[in-house]
């Protein structure tokens, strides 16, 4: 895969699927409108590979989503006149619950064990006697008879993780999951996608099977070999199902930026090994994690953007004395001279807090990175690519980092820009949210109009 330019657009979650993950006119609408501007490649939203319900995400583990992926890429061709490459991010994720109202939780959800009896001294107390009485317990108490688990599924929502063998489900998943990324990957190459992002990357299950707080004991736990074995095993699998020629890369996290997790000392190992395998392209992120999540409301579930490692993902202008740009970049540089190092040219794609036509090629220039990622500017501006192309710098729409983009994704809105969505709402033919105040795709851009 040749890219026109060293630009790339990483993937973003727009909330414009159907509830059973097909593409929708307003997924095609936002696809076209960063095509225009015409980046070297953009990478679709996480797209789940399970054929199972996950709201308004766009789905790829079954034949039948398909015709939609077809014309999403038909679109980008159209729009872009064949200037951008299109690449699909899949994605799998574990069970995480919403928290859960206090008194649905002890009536309903809870487990009743032995050791909540034997805690409370209520061996011989009926089950519905036992939960009432836990349910008037204050917090220092409950801290005293539940589990941390079950502490944690009661204030922050239950989660599933990749250590929970005792779940044959999630015990399962290294047999499991290749094939399903297999099979993804060749639908996607059926759509005419030119290639596909593995999803590696922040609080989902490859990237938990790679962290080092992953202690399974099956071989796929533990020391950092068998902590990438799994990943590495399902991208073999992916190369044997789509061929040598197709382009295949993934999305992991430079640091896991949480206590106990992965730093560059581990991620540059995993570079090296990804590379040496044949993965085509290494996109870099950071952070984004559950662990330190802040504690959603009743009703919500957690976000893994709220903590210090999701700062650390999406930095905003309110900020640490390092401020929110390029926070990526020197732990790239880092994985990228791991990569080298293993005699590996693969392309190493950095992103984080990057917005500027300076900046970028600098960090070109310097052998930071090969490719140079722009999402929330991307989101600002669509047509930076075209502008700064043209020598139009200065008419740019520059991202302010105030993260409005992030708070619509986390309460699963469409997502949108406060630099451009109250901008002439009332011109004929704008799309708007469902709630009718925001434009869902910012104003076309005319070269020559603006002249």
């Amino acid at each position: 895969m040749r890219l026109e330019s060293r630009t790339w657009v990483p993937a973003m979650v727009p909330w414009r699927a159907t509830e059973d993950g097909f593409v929708t006119d307003a997924n095609l609408a936002w696809y076209e409108r960063f095509a225009r501007g015409r980046p070297g490649a953009i990478v679709v939203e996480a797209t789940g590979i399970r054929d199972i319900a996950s709201g308004p995400l766009l789905r790829i583990g079954d034949d039948r989503f398909l015709p939609g992926l077809r014309d999403l890429v038909a679109t980008v061709r159209r729009a872009s006149e064949g200037q951008t490459r299109l690449l699909i991010q899949v994605i799998d994720f574990l069970a995480v619950r919403r928290r859960p109202e206090p008194g649905k939780f002890f009536a309903r959800y809870l487990e009743i064990q032995p050791w909540h009896r034997e805690r409370l001294g209520a061996e011989d107390w009926p089950e519905t006697q036992v939960r009432t009485v836990l349910a008037a317990l204050p917090e220092d108490e409950l801290a005293r008879v539940l589990e941390t688990r079950e502490l944690e599924a009661l204030r922050y929502g239950y989660r599933e993780r990749v250590t929970d063998m005792h779940l044959p489900h999630v015990r399962d998943l290294p047999r499991v999951l290749p094939d399903l990324f297999a099979q993804a990957a060749r639908r996607a190459r059926e759509a005419g996608f030119d290639g596909v992002e593995l999803h590696y990357a922040h609080a989902y299950t490859m990237a938990s099977f790679l962290s080092r707080l992953n202690d399974r004991d099956d071989g796929y736990g533990g020391p950092r070999q068998n902590r990438a074995r799994l990943p590495l095993e399902v991208f073999v699998r992916v190369r044997e199902v789509v061929g040598p020629d197709y382009t295949v890369g993934c999305r992991f996290l430079s640091e896991d930026c949480v206590e106990g997790g992965n730093t560059v000392e581990d991620t540059a190992y995993f570079g090296a090994e990804f590379a040496r395998a044949g993965m085509d392209f290494l996109s870099l992120s950071r952070g984004g994690k559950f662990d330190d999540a802040r504690q959603p409301g009743v009703g919500w579930a957690a976000y893994p953007y709220t903590g210090p490692s999701g700062y650390e993902c999406m930095p905003q202008y309110v900020s640490d004395e390092r401020g929110p740009f390029g926070r990526n970049v020197d732990p790239t540089a880092a994985i990228r001279a791991a990569v080298r190092a293993a005699g590996c040219a693969t392309p190493v794609i950095v992103t984080g807090g990057i917005h500027g036509f300076e900046q970028a090629e600098r960090l070109l220039a310097e052998g930071k990175a090969d490719v140079v990622g722009f999402a929330r500017q991307a989101l600002a501006d669509p047509d930076w690519f075209e502008k700064v192309r043209l020598g139009r710098g200065a008419e740019v729409r520059v991202c302010e980092y105030t993260n409005y983009c992030e708070a619509l994704d986390q309460k699963h809105q469409q997502v949108t820009c406060q630099l451009w969505d109250r901008e002439a709402l009332d011109d004929p033919g704008v799309a708007k949210s469902r709630d009718g105040k925001r434009r869902l795709l910012p104003p076309a851009w005319n070269p020559e109009a603006e002249r």
